[in-house]
This record gives structure tokens, sequence and C-alpha cells, in this order.
């Protein structure tokens, strides 16, 4: 299968590390335009150097702004005025007890992984809509369907993204523009790996450490080890091209069958 998206333009935000970088490579492998984003323009300038090296046919543009607020949202539609393909990757996550979690941190947990996406959403969809083609995904986490124990307000937030995706495809049927959310499993990422190591004997070294948290915290995976990001990144160039005109609404496993359903 051949998946072309020359001629098109992509935002991916948070994408100067982890999963998103690993989408904007895809991407830009598949001949899509990218642009890069975080919120500081030097973290921008040293992904943008990575990627190339990585795509070096890659064209790729510098998104600079933090876009968990609407002035940042602003200077990346400044930066990058017209998009056929929007990737919301953006996000946060950490562990804390059920019972100590603040109003604070249920609104920023809120305000960076779902409301930042449906601002992008609301500024980028109606030009799709428009021209008649557009892709938007919203990276969730299988913690939006098994919401773990010990933070149950990012796994809040990944649910809210699952609703946030059926409704714009809603609000987007008939028009040639698809909107889907992604299921992410546990991956393999520099945050995991921090996140791994709060859980289980900092020690460790990171093989024996990555085993231990799977058997001990993700014993349900069948993949039985992290996904890496390029994995997740392969569903994401997919549902943006071209063949994937007929799946909107969704919520699409890429999960090391993590979640424990014959359903997507």
């Amino acid at each position: 299968m051949q998946l072309d998206l020359t001629g098109r333009t992509a935002l991916v935000t948070g994408s100067t590390q982890g999963i998103g970088a690993a989408i904007a490579a895809g991407l830009a492998r598949a001949g899509a335009r990218v642009g890069i984003n975080g919120r500081s323009p030097a973290r921008v300038e040293e992904a943008i150097n990575r990627l190339s090296e990585q795509a070096p046919h890659g064209d790729f543009v510098p998104v600079p702004a933090d876009v968990t607020s609407q002035e940042g949202t602003d200077q990346a539609a400044q930066a990058l005025p017209h998009v056929d393909i929007l990737i919301n990757n953006l996000g946060v996550f950490g562990a804390a007890p059920a019972l100590e979690i603040t109003d604070e941190e249920w609104r920023r947990y809120f305000d960076i992984n779902v409301l930042a996406a449906v601002r992008l959403t609301r500024r980028y969809l109606p030009a799709m809509t428009e021209q008649g083609w557009g892709r938007i995904q919203y990276i969730a986490s299988d913690s939006a369907v098994v919401i773990p124990a010990e933070m149950i307000h990012y796994g809040m937030s990944k649910t809210a993204l699952l609703a946030v995706g059926r409704g714009f495809a809603k609000a987007a049927a008939g028009t040639g523009v698809t909107v889907n959310a992604v299921i992410a499993g546990p991956t393999h990422t520099e945050g995991v790996e921090d996140f791994v190591y709060q859980l289980v004997d900092r020690s460790l070294p990171w093989d024996e450490a990555q085993r231990r948290f799977m058997r001990e915290h993700r014993p349900q995976s069948l993949l039985q080890r992290l996904i890496e990001p390029e994995e997740i990144a392969n569903m994401v160039v997919y549902l943006s091209s071209h063949q994937a005109s007929a799946t909107t609404g969704g919520a699409l496993r890429v999960d090391g069958g993590y979640v424990d359903s014959i359903l997507p």
C-alpha cells in the first residue's frame, strides 16, 4: 500500500519528542509538509534537525507556540495558516493518589489534554470542510478505557478525547473530512521511562524495569512489551491517507491488545 501525502500540510502538536516526533517523521516520509510544534523555539529547531536526519527529504515547518492557550493557538495558526491534517498529540501524564489530585490538577489535565485539541479543531476544521478534504486525529490512550488507579485524572482526559473525536466526526459528516481517535497503548518514550521508574525500583536496568512494569502494572498486555512510537505513527499515517477515507468517528486501537475487548 502506497501512502502518498504529497501536497498535504500537517500539524502535529507536541512533536518535539516521543510519539509526536515519530508521527511527524512518518507523515514527512509519506510526503506531507509537517509543522513541528513545541513551546520553545530552540527545542523546535533541535527537533527539526533530528527529524531531518530521520526523513532526509522531509519538509518541516517550525511552529513554536503554547497551544494550551488561545494566544498560542493564534500563534500556531499564523505560522501554519492552512492545515489539511491535524494531529492533536500534545498531552501530559503522571501518577498521583486519587484522593490527592487537586482541583487545579484536574483543570490542568483537561486544559492541556482536551481543550487545546478542541481549540485547534475549531480553528482548522471549517477550512477543511470547505475544501472537501481533511484529517483530524486525537491521540488518546488505553487509559481512556481502562482507567489506571494511579492516574485517573489522565484517564478522564483521554476518555473525553474519545467523545470529542466522535462528536466532531458528526460535525464533519458528509464533508470529506474524517475525524478519529487513536488509542495508544503503553509506549516507550522518555516520559514513560520516568513514569515506569516512579512505579518500580530505580536501581533496575531499563530492560528489567520495563519487564517488571508490564508484569506488575500492565499484565493484560498481549504484546508484553512497551510499544515503540513508530508503531503508533504507522496507524496515524494510514488514517491521514486517502486510503482511510471511509474510517471516521472511530477510536482505533494501537494498544498491543491491552484493552480486553474484541471491539475497536
